[in-house]
């Protein structure tokens, strides 16, 4: 309806009890059918383009879109809503990204779905694509947060890349199918990737970048935010490297964006120790989820603490573990 918008879509129904009741208070009678097959057509239209429709209170509907002020009432999919079950983490920058917004956002989104991680993103050209592409090639998963509706590739040189993300993750939008480009939308896509994700990284962000939106929506649902600095005099790194200055978490490399996803390098993950015994072997086999808090290795391990200390001090001595500034234990790396 005109004027109902995401926000006022909750407070109705809060207010009324229901959506249907809403729509029987605030509508005439006799103004209800043209509202009732307007819904029926946008149905119709997401049936046809293969579109699965989630409503706000089915179960698939993703739980932590419940954190927004403002969950989309309904959403389209194609693909599989499931790769949203894994860490996920949106990749977002500019659509004008340099070289070296390029290369760092591939290799660190190669790094974070290679770990096990469902990289969320928008589907824009510049960071985003890069982002997309990067999971893609190493057989990882990822998600696309449209502007548009599901089934319109936007920018339309990325129809290739939205027919992959379709067949090895999944697209979802807020808008009907069919829903074109508006200034508008992009914007409010931006609360959607930033709530489904755990982390924000931002790569490349001029200082009215539509990526730095999505850090403030991740900041309002108390999301960890990073940002990988760059060049001070780089028009695209304006917005991204002031952000580092109210506390975002800073990127310096690959294990930067593993370590605030609490994720392993699965290089790492997968080296055999075979001369560890006992304890020791305990430790290390408990780590290989990721990096534990130093205080709970106890129980995850089952040791007595004094025995699960000794373990932990003749791996350090090894240079087989090592402690983060967080407190928490992982594994080496290299």
């Amino acid at each position: 309806m005109p004027r109902v918008g995401a926000r006022a879509y909750s407070e109705l129904t809060r207010a009324w009890g229901s959506p249907g009741q809403a729509l029987r208070a605030v509508v005439p009678a006799n103004g209800q059918r043209q509202y009732r097959d307007r819904a029926r057509s946008v149905m119709r239209d997401g049936e046809a383009c293969g579109a699965r429709l989630l409503l706000i209170g089915d179960d698939a509907y993703p739980e932590v879109l419940h954190e927004l002020v403002d969950p989309p009432p309904f959403l389209f999919v194609l693909g599989d809503l499931s790769v949203l079950d894994r860490p996920a983490v949106a990749i977002v920058g500019t659509r004008r990204s340099t070289l070296y917004g390029e290369r760092t956002t591939d290799a660190i989104a190669t790094a974070l779905a290679t770990a096990g991680a469902c990289i969320v993103s928008g589907m824009a050209r510049g960071i985003d694509g890069v982002a997309h592409r990067a999971a893609l090639r190493c057989k990882g998963v990822t998600a696309a947060i449209l502007g548009t509706g599901v089934d319109v590739a936007y920018p339309v040189g990325h129809r290739g890349l939205h027919r992959a993300i379709i067949e090895r993750g999944v697209v979802i939008s807020e808008f009907p199918c069919g829903s074109g480009a508006e200034r508008a939308s992009f914007p409010r896509r931006n609360r959607i990737i930033a709530a489904l994700a755990r982390a924000t990284i931002v790569i490349e962000a001029g200082e009215k970048s539509g990526a730095l939106i999505t850090a403030e929506h991740a900041l309002d649902l108390n999301r960890d935010i990073g940002v990988v600095p760059g060049p001070v005099d780089s028009p695209q790194c304006v917005g991204s490297n002031r952000w580092m200055q109210t506390g975002a978490y800073p990127i310096l490399d690959a294990g930067d964006a593993l370590m605030m996803l609490r994720l392993d390098d699965p290089v790492v993950r997968s080296a055999a120790v075979p001369e560890l015994r006992g304890d020791e072997r305990a430790i290390w086999i408990t780590l290989a989820a990721g990096a534990t808090p130093t205080d709970l290795l106890s129980e995850a391990t089952g040791l007595p603490p004094s025995r699960a200390l000794a373990a932990v001090t003749g791996l350090e001595m090894a240079g087989l573990v090592e402690t983060l500034p967080t407190g928490e234990l992982r594994r080496r790396r290299g």
